[in-house]
């Protein structure tokens, strides 16, 4: 097999959860490009179909499946339910995440601490407890947490530690299923993004401007992500190419880290 050859993933099937846009569909395009099909969770029917219509023109299978993944009930179903109805799932990318509140940790309720929690850790738990689990038997799989920068750092400005607090602890779960997996041929990687241009984004820095320029200062490369560059990295990690990297997590932030 030559070193291209082992990027491809040509029979594989791909579950992206919040693949409906921005990062995640970012994502589930690089896989598919490389040869998978397809399942996209999202909670918003209408998007989830026009982006598998999209994908589709790859020549992809690309299935859809609508769930709050934030809902630790509602999330565990549906992990279930993708494994039962969409299954064998080969590469599992546990993409859903946000910050959704700005709120300092002296005025932060339980219940809006637990939802962030939930959102960014609950969900990756679950997700790779049912489907990153359903590999095991098959001694192959991929599993794909996408923590953030801000599992490395605070972040300058913004209050809401939960953030912080549930995208690290991402990182050492990352490093914790993938010791224990690791001779059971499935391995789990993180990707720590940092500022990316995406849809949400774009809208916030349309009312914020300046808080655009502020960030930009901060990115040694003076400039904001296109999620189309964390694609190569999620193919890799997804590939045969990473066959010997488990229970690391990989930084793709313009250089925001290094500083």
């Amino acid at each position: 097999m030559s070193v291209l050859q082992k990027f491809q993933l040509d029979g594989k099937t791909a579950c992206v959860t919040g693949g409906s846009r921005g990062l995640g569909l970012a994502i589930a395009q690089g896989l598919a490009e490389a040869g998978s099909d397809l399942v996209l969770v999202g909670r918003e029917p209408e998007t989830l179909q026009a982006s598998a219509a999209s994908l589709r023109l790859l020549g992809r299978k690309v299935e859809v499946l609508s769930a709050d993944v934030g809902s630790p009930k509602e999330s565990e179903a549906a992990a279930a339910r993708v494994v039962e109805q969409f299954g064998p799932i080969d590469i599992l990318v546990n993409n859903v995440g946000g910050r959704r509140i700005d709120i300092p940790t002296e005025e932060l309720s339980l219940e809006d601490w637990q939802a962030i929690i939930d959102l960014n850790l609950t969900s990756a738990f679950l997700w790779t407890k049912i489907v990153g689990g359903s590999m095991l038997g098959r001694g192959w799989g991929r599993v794909i947490n996408v923590s953030s920068i801000s599992g490395l750092i605070a972040n300058r400005g913004i209050a809401g530690r939960s953030y912080e607090t549930s995208k690290a602890a991402v990182i050492s779960f990352t490093r914790s299923v993938a010791a224990d997996w690791a001779k059971r041929g499935v391995t789990v990687n993180a990707i720590a993004p940092g500022g990316f241009l995406t849809d949400p984004n774009r809208k916030w820095f349309e009312t914020h401007p300046h808080l655009k320029q502020t960030f930009e200062e901060m990115v040694p490369m003076g400039r904001l992500g296109d999620p189309v560059e964390i694609a190569p990295l999620a193919v890799f990690l997804a590939s045969e190419a990473s066959s010997y990297i488990t229970g690391a997590t990989m930084v793709v932030d313009g250089g925001y880290t290094v500083w």
